[in-house]
C-alpha cells in the first residue's frame, strides 16, 4: 500500500475556494481503481492549512492517479490558491503482524 500525505496552505481571501477544490478532488479520487482512502481536514491550529491524507492499493494505482488531467488541474490550481508551494510526501507501507 502507497500513504500520501500532503498539507497547503490557504491565503485568507482563498480559503473557502481551495476547500470547495479540495472537497471535489477527494470525492473524485475516492471513485479511482485502487483508492482506499482520501480525505482532506482543516489544522486545528491553523484553519488555512488544510491535510491530505490518501491510502493506494499500490505505486500503479498513485501513477494512474495522478496522471487523471483532473488531478493535474487541482495541483495547478491550489498552487494558485496557497501561500507557498504544497507538500506532498509519498510512503510505502509494509504488512505488519502483531505476535499474540
Amino acid at each position: 500500500m502507497i500513504i500520501i500525505h500532503g498539507s497547503i496552505a490557504a491565503r485568507a481571501d482563498t480559503l473557502d475556494e481551495l476547500l470547495r477544490l479540495s472537497l471535489e478532488h477527494v470525492r473524485r479520487s475516492r471513485l479511482e481503481p485502487g483508492c482506499i482512502n482520501h480525505g482532506v481536514a482543516q489544522d486545528a491550529e491553523n484553519p488555512l492549512r488544510l491535510v491530505f491524507y490518501e491510502e493506494w492499493m499500490d505505486s500503479a494505482a498513485v501513477t494512474a492517479h495522478f496522471a487523471v488531467p483532473e488531478s493535474r488541474s487541482v495541483v495547478a490550481e491550489a498552487g494558485r490558491l496557497a501561500t507557498a508551494k504544497p507538500m506532498i510526501r509519498l510512503y510505502e507501507a509494509q504488512p505488519f503482524k502483531l505476535k499474540p
